[in-house]
């Protein structure tokens, strides 16, 4: 095993559609699979694309438990945000229901930002493990957002792509200074 060097936002092979896995049981994915697994716990991921690590392929893995959950986050978000370590080759998602809604993300190709981006809320997804089983599952909340943040790596789209407002693009370092000004805003907005 090994930890990979991660693409960051301007590199071109995050800008690529990757392509399909012919054999998602060789060796070759299952050594790529085990260094994606490792880099993304060592860099403090929720989830990995191959083309993060500089390979064109159509794998993804990640994990949502509880503890990686953003603060502060309602009630509807938080409803089924846990996903075990999961690792999915040629995966392909189907939205459930029409509605989304904004939460913050951060990427490990676009370190120290943060931004406010809509997903879909509800989502079925499908993949093969390189063991050769399918998965399928439904997902909601952070579980949802994880898979379809880590799916878009695979069509060349960094979560900014996806979002309606870039003054919601924000530092880590900055959030602080954001949030407070946000719960100051909360209040008038009670009131009118």
């Amino acid at each position: 095993m090994a930890i990979r060097k991660i693409a960051r936002m301007g590199h071109p092979v995050l800008a690529r559609k990757a392509e399909k896995v012919p054999d998602p049981t060789s060796e070759e994915v299952r050594t790529l699979v085990r260094d994606m697994i490792e880099t993304m716990i060592d860099a403090n991921g929720a989830g990995l694309a191959a083309p993060q690590v500089h390979e064109p392929w159509r794998i993804v893995v990640f994990q949502a438990p509880p503890e990686r959950a953003p603060e502060g986050v309602d009630e509807e978000e938080q409803f089924d945000h846990t996903a075990p370590l999961t690792v999915l080759v040629n995966p392909e998602i189907e939205i459930m229901s029409p509605g989304t809604e904004e939460g913050w993300e951060g990427c490990l190709s676009v370190p120290g930002l943060r931004g406010l981006v809509p997903r879909s809320t509800h989502i079925a997804y499908r993949g093969v493990t390189p063991r050769g089983e399918t998965i399928e599952r439904e997902a909601r909340g952070f579980h949802a957002r994880v898979v379809q943040h880590e799916c878009d790596h695979l069509d060349g789209i960094l979560y900014p792509q996806r979002m309606d407002d870039l003054s919601k693009l924000i530092f880590e370092s900055e959030a602080k200074h954001w949030l407070d000004l946000a719960q100051e805003r909360e209040p008038d907005e009670r009131d009118a």
